[in-house]
């Protein structure tokens, strides 16, 4: 009996890649203006934070600590200004090349998600968007992501657990004492999207009222 070939897995970092290639040729279609799902926030601060994510460390806390909020700010909105296809490139060609996200391992884990999720940040924030179709490969590399994020949900008040259709969960944060959890079930795409925050997303959130309530008063993040 002949065995069917195993398909090779792709390289670590190929699905960050294809999310940024699409992600920029987006831009490209819909212009510097264009809304996003990120609050406050047109496709030309969406790239210049791309680019600065990745090649000003000096920036990298403004997200964490609030008084270099300001700097990270004053940086970003500076190369918001450069002419959007010089911007594009930038964003296309991605880190210097001295910077640690140009090796595989460590592109595919701090850009696969932050590219597909920026991704769908400009698609889905025109009405009359469609979920995508993706390959099931990716769909399964989306799902072992979400499980090494807990610290996403750390601010909820009640436990946190993500589910499948198909019936595979994972316990994203443990309820605290005397209290209960809720049940995200969606594709893990709409699981990542809803687990940053994104309410433009296919997610059923199910449990006690009151766990509903405390968990849809928290934004999730880091």
């Amino acid at each position: 009996m002949t065995e069917t070939p195993q398909k090779p897995a792709p390289p670590i970092n190929a699905r960050a890649q294809s999310e940024r290639a699409a992600l920029c040729d987006l831009f490209a279609k819909v212009g510097p203006d264009a809304p996003t799902l990120c609050e406050g926030w047109a496709t030309r601060d969406l790239a210049a934070h791309l680019v600065i994510r990745e090649g000003r460390l000096d920036t990298s806390m403004g997200a964490f600590i609030p008084p270099l909020k300001a700097w990270t700010k004053h940086v970003q909105d500076k190369k918001a200004n450069l002419e959007w296809p010089k911007l594009i490139d930038k964003v296309r060609t991605g880190p210097p090349r001295t910077s640690m996200m140009r090796i595989a391992s460590v592109d595919g884990a701090a850009n696969t998600l932050e590219f597909v999720i920026h991704h769908e940040d400009v698609r889905r924030a025109t009405p009359g968007w469609t979920p995508r179709d993706l390959d099931p490969e990716f769909v399964e590399d989306i799902w072992a992501r979400l499980a090494k994020f807990g610290r996403l949900f750390r601010n909820a008040e009640v436990g946190v657990i993500l589910a499948r259709p198909d019936g595979s969960t994972h316990v994203s944060k443990e309820a605290p004492e005397g209290r209960g959890s809720v049940t995200l079930t969606g594709e893990p795409l709409e699981l990542a999207l809803r687990s940053y925050g994104r309410m433009e997303s296919h997610v059923e959130v199910t449990g006690a009222a009151e766990d509903i309530v405390a968990f849809n008063s928290v934004k999730p993040g880091f």
